[in-house]
């Protein structure tokens, strides 16, 4: 037999379900093997040869060969799981002899799956014991630190650091042979910002994703940012969207919502001098945004941290915008704040790759990016340097730019151009939208006949 090497013997595992759960895909892999993994990865099991057998049948899976026990041996031969051809016959067998039942195959994955749980909290604990032995963090610190590892595991993230490449091959073969096989999901990947146009260029707001959106005082980033909110909330009511919005009252923004939702004049919501239509409009748009799953914070002086340790606690969160950086404070202790744009920015960055989620961050250009420069110049990627790294860090970077904010005589008063100044996963450019400052709203020009609502 051979060595199923276990790390710690006493942790907790259950090598019965293990063998089940192998040995139930060898008997059957074409119904076994989709319903395994989409519930199991490769660190699921504990016995290191449990874990090379099955990241061997992942990889056949992504490749859509056959899997029965003949491929899968010529397989782990080929991959060195086993020393002989007699070995691993040996041991394969044993494996489809010892299934039960195959009709409980769904209590042996979630057997693992607690098993996995359990291991991983036990190796929390023991982290969080020696941090808080150490004494080397501060006590807030160490708070977040824990909060952190608990978050990791109810999201099902691996912290077991070092990651063999032969796993990380097979979850990226499986998602390319979902892909390959059903080409139209390739328009599903991250949430949608509801301009049809962007979600072309940058396929999709995209979860881990840290996207910019820059422009000049006036230009409608935060009116352009809640249209993305309302957009993404509509089209995926499941996700949470939550927004931390420093710069104005969440009833202000809420009200700006409405009128955008409503198509309700923006200066009627100061003075309430609604039509009877125009009242149900606002009733009818109240209740619309009422049963989004949108959560709004307007903390002022809130940090990068404290924005993550609340999210951290969101069930399904979809998407988060921040508005905007410069607003964000700052845990650093000295006075220069390039460095405290710096950091921020690349904590924001990790916070979109821990949570799995696109961070939208609203950003003003830098009182330098002014100088020497028309004010109808349009904006470029140097006039975010003075602001640290932003444009290092982020995945994607977009600029609104309206010529008639600054041309009164321009003859198309709603036009606006997105320009798309960074774009890490595919081509840059710019797409054409439309300014209604009436109702606080943007509509995209390819699709302007189509229902913006739909």
């Amino acid at each position: 037999m051979p060595d199923i090497n276990y790390t710690d013997v006493n942790m907790p595992h259950s090598l019965e379900a293990e063998q089940s759960v192998l040995g139930a895909i060898l008997v059957d892999g074409r119904n076994n093997m989709p319903k395994v993994s989409e519930k199991l990865h490769v660190g699921h099991f504990y016995a290191k040869l449990h874990s090379d057998i099955f990241a061997v049948m992942s990889k056949m899976f992504a490749a859509g060969e056959t899997i029965d026990i003949v491929t899968v041996l010529e397989n782990c031969l080929k991959e060195n799981v086993f020393e002989s051809s007699e070995e691993g016959k040996s041991y394969l067998v044993k494996l489809m002899e010892s299934v039960p039942s195959l009709s409980s195959l769904d209590s042996y994955i979630k057997i693992i799956e607690e098993k996995n749980t359990r291991r991983r909290l036990i190796e929390a604990a023991r982290d969080i014991l020696a941090n808080a032995g150490e004494g080397q963090e501060d006590t807030e610190r160490l708070l977040q630190i824990a909060e952190q590892n608990i978050y990791d595991i109810r999201s099902d993230k691996s912290t077991t650091g070092l990651t063999g490449i032969r796993g990380i091959v097979v979850e990226v073969l499986n998602e390319l042979s979902d892909l390959y096989t059903n080409p139209g999901k390739l328009k599903e990947r991250g949430m949608k910002s509801g301009f049809p146009s962007l979600d072309k260029r940058i396929n999709g707001l995209g979860n881990s994703n840290w996207i910019v959106i820059a422009g000049r005082p006036g230009m409608g980033k935060t009116a352009f940012a809640m249209n993305m909110v309302a957009n993404a909330a509509r089209s995926t009511p499941e996700k949470a969207i939550c927004v931390f919005n420093m710069e104005m009252p969440k009833e202000q923004l809420v009200s700006r919502m409405i009128s955008s939702e409503g198509m309700i004049p923006n200066t009627l919501m100061q003075t309430g001098r609604f039509s009877r239509e125009q009242w149900r409009n606002l009733a009818d748009a109240a209740q619309v945004l009422s049963s989004m799953n949108i959560y709004i914070d307007d903390t002022a002086a809130i940090t990068a941290d404290e924005i993550k340790a609340k999210l951290m606690r969101v069930k399904n969160l979809g998407m988060v915008v921040v508005d905007h950086l410069q607003l964000l404070s700052s845990t650093r202790k000295d006075f220069n704040r390039v460095n405290q744009v710096s950091e921020m920015t690349r904590a924001l960055k990790i916070m979109a790759k821990e949570l799995n989620v696109p961070v939208i961050t609203l950003s003003q250009f830098s009182r330098s990016a002014e100088k020497g420069k028309e004010k109808s110049q349009k904006p470029l990627l140097s006039d975010l340097r003075d602001s640290g790294t932003i444009e290092q860090d982020a995945d994607v970077v977009l600029f609104l730019y309206r010529e008639n904010y600054y041309d009164k005589s321009e003859e198309n008063k709603r036009a606006c151009e997105c320009i798309i100044a960074k774009n890490r996963h595919g081509e840059t450019g710019s797409i054409q939208l439309v300014w209604d400052g009436e109702y606080t709203r943007f509509t995209d020009v390819e699709y302007i006949h189509a229902d913006p609502r739909g």
